[in-house]
């Protein structure tokens, strides 16, 4: 009887290796600078970020440091307000 329920335990300890394993593909990010149209609005202005902006940002933000390192990207990522819509978001800017 023992022997059965630690079969049981093991089949069930694979299954959750293998859902996590296949989250982890799942959950991939796509590094896209447009993803955060939503916050344009709120790094130029003084407007508070939306909910999809800040949905946005923590989406995106594997991709910051490379935003922050693309000469094209940096003027617009590196500035105070969007620093501040990322903390504003809960999402603390990287130090690249």
């Amino acid at each position: 009887m023992k022997a059965s329920y630690s079969y049981i335990a093991i089949a069930l300890c694979l299954v959750v290796v293998v859902l996590l394993g296949k989250a982890d593909v799942s959950m991939a990010v796509t590094c896209n600078p447009t993803e955060l149209s939503p916050c344009a609005g709120a790094i130029t202005s003084s407007t508070p970020p939306s909910t999809i902006c800040c949905s946005k940002i923590k989406q995106q933000k594997p991709c910051l440091c490379q935003y922050l390192n693309n000469p094209n990207l940096k003027k617009f990522v590196n500035t105070p307000n969007a620093r501040k819509v990322a903390r504003t978001c809960g999402t603390p800017f990287p130090k690249c």
